[in-house]
Parts: structure tokens; sequence; C-alpha cells
């Protein structure tokens, strides 16, 4: 089965192709935003996957979207990844940090009072993230207008993923992952409906593909291009980002990280109900200008990741929402074992419940 083949990435041997892909689940230690033994647990028991990336791991104070998620930026969130990371490698894993900087897509509640950055001073319409509302249930607000970096900041922003990349190799990570997907900081500055720059950073497809050229090379030169990765969505509208060509300005992308020499590309496709297909002949183009590991991740079963890695677009498979409720789902596709169904309720915030005590298959 081409599920359960090996692959090289990141100088190691993975020991199938499935991915447990990144998943905001809010359970960091307050105050601090400190990763803790509940998430070692957590990802633990899912290091039969050929490759964990972590959930969305914030660079720096203004980065942060949402309540109680990680950062990877003090002394304190590093030990806290350590308990993650040595956890995961005891379970025979391997562990890829997911790096982002949400930009316009927060609320001052969430980032100390201060106002959202964005590459350009446009609000998302009809976005809310949630917040601390002084219970273990999240609240949900509405977005606010953010304002423009400047083109110092911007700088200032790629020493920090820069940082933020030692840092997450200090912590054990095998790797990182840069969230340039889902409508963050970098989709804001590629996408050309949330990007009305007239500087270098706007404008033209070259213009709006610099940040993320600069951030990935910055990454590269502080950890070694053979440890990153970087996922893209280009045709997920989520968090108000929309590109009025995305088929010219992805595969453009990808043969810009192609020429930096990254260890894969993962793409996060549309996976909501109605929502649009990737064209066959949009991945052929990735394809043919990204030479590195193809993850794509997106509503897969067996059947339809099998037939993708069979036709060559994808090397591996990205299994979201599956993860959560089936720690063991590896052995769960390879013996076709019945797959158990995720609690809504309990995604975003919480305890263990929903997150750690979900059975393996011979305990159902």
């Amino acid at each position: 089965m081409a599920l359960f083949q090996p692959i090289e990435l990141a100088g190691k041997t993975l020991t199938n192709r499935i991915v447990m892909p990144p998943m905001t689940r809010s359970r960091a230690t307050q105050p601090g935003d400190v990763a803790n033994e509940l998430m070692a647990q957590y990802y633990a028991q899912r290091a039969s996957a050929g490759l964990i990336i972590s959930e969305g791991t914030q660079i720096g104070p203004l980065a942060k979207g949402y309540a109680w998620t990680p950062g990877i930026y003090t002394q304190a969130q590093i030990d806290g990844w350590r308990l993650v990371t040595d956890a995961v490698h005891q379970a025979g894993g391997t562990i890829f940090a997911q790096l982002w900087h949400v930009g316009r897509v927060t609320h001052p509640d969430n980032i100390g009072g201060e106002q959202p950055v964005s590459a350009s001073a446009i609000k998302a319409l009809n976005v809310r993230v949630f917040v601390d509302n002084g219970s273990t249930q999240p609240g949900f607000v509405d977005v606010v207008e953010p304002r423009a970096l400047s083109v110092k900041e911007i700088g200032e922003i790629v020493e920090q993923f820069a940082q933020a990349a030692r840092n997450a190799v200090a912590a054990g990570f095998d790797g990182i992952e840069l969230h340039g997907a889902n409508g963050y900081l970098i989709n804001q500055f590629i996408d050309s409906e949330s990007n009305a720059r007239t500087d270098e950073y706007g404008g033209t497809l070259e213009n709006r593909l610099r940040f993320l050229g600069e951030v990935v090379t910055a990454m590269a030169e502080a950890i070694g291009p053979e440890r990153v990765g970087v996922r893209l969505a280009p045709l997920t509208t989520l968090n108000g980002t929309v590109d009025a060509d995305p088929q010219t300005t992805y595969v453009a992308a990808a043969e810009l990280l192609n020429r930096i020499g990254i260890a894969y590309l993962h793409i996060a496709e549309a996976d909501w109900d109605d929502a649009p297909d990737m064209p066959l002949a949009f991945k052929q183009a990735i394809r043919r200008n990204f030479e590195g590991v193809l993850i794509y991740a997106g509503k897969y079963d067996k059947a339809k990741a099998d037939a993708a890695l069979a036709q060559g677009w994808a090397d591996m498979i990205g299994f979201g929402r599956p993860f959560v409720a089936n720690p063991d789902l590896p052995k769960r596709l390879a013996e076709e074992l019945p797959l158990a169904q995720h609690d809504p309720d309990t995604l975003f915030g919480g305890g263990a419940r929903g997150l750690t005590d979900y059975p393996v298959a011979e305990q159902q």
C-alpha cells in the first residue's frame, strides 16, 4: 500500500506517508502560553504518524490569534515544547513545529490590547476569533481593522521567524513548518485582495511573494533548508484572503520555494462542503515546479490518498480530523478498522476530555 511505504525527509526515514497536520487545540498552560505534559501525551499518542506537525505556534506576542495557543519565543515555552518532542521521540515519532504569525486574524484581547498588524489596513470580513472569557469555553468575537506594517517592522518579523526556527530546534523539533495558509500573515501578503501595498511588498506577484521568500530564506539559513517546510492554501478563502489568479500565484510560490530548496511543501485544500476542487492540472503544475516532498491535506480517506500517491502529484497525505479521535489512525487505515468520530465541543480549550481520552481500536 502506497501510504505505508517509507520516505526520506529532513535526514530521517519516515515509516509511512501519513501526516498528522497542524490542528489548533488551545490547551497551553496560562499565563505564558506554554506547552505542557497534557499536550505531550496527546502528541505521543499519535506518534505512529510518519510525520506530526504541531499546532500553530506563535513566534511573538503580536503573532497570537486565539486564546490558549502555545508560543515559542520565551525560554519557558521552549522548555514546554521539549516535553512534547521528548515524548514523541520516545514513542518513535518525528515532529515539526508549525510557526505562525496570524496578522489581522486576532483581537486586541489576545495581544495585550495592541492593534493587529497586516500587509494592509484591510479588515477581514465575517471573521471571528476566540478569546479567554474567564471560562473553559472560548468566547468568539469579531476581528478588528489592522494597521499596515512598515518595511522596518516587516524586517523585524522576518528575524522573529528565524529566531523561532532556532528555538524550535532548541526545543527538540526535527524541523519547522511555516504557516503560509488559511488567511494568516504570510497569506495576507501573498493574496491580491488582502494586499493593497504600493511598495516593494505589494502590487506585482513578485512583490507579493517577497515576504514569503524572505521569511523562508531566513529560516533556511538559521536551521538548514532540509528542516524547513511551508504550508500554503491556494484555493481557500478562510479568514478573508482571496487571490484573483491563484494558479499563477501559487505555482510561482512553489517555484520560489523550490529555488530555496526546502524539504516539503504542504498544500491545504479547501475542505468545507461545496468548497472548490483543486484541479488536477493545478496539482500537476505544482509538482513540475517543486522537487521536494509534496504533502496534501483536505478530507482525504484511504482510497483517495492511495490514488493521489499513485498518480505522483503527492508524496504524503495529511489526515486532520480523523487524528483527533483516532490516536492509532495509521493502524486503523492499514487494517481497515472503523474510525471513531470526534466531539466538536471539545476541540478548543478545556483539559484531557476530547484530547487524550480517545481510545485505540483494541480498547473500543
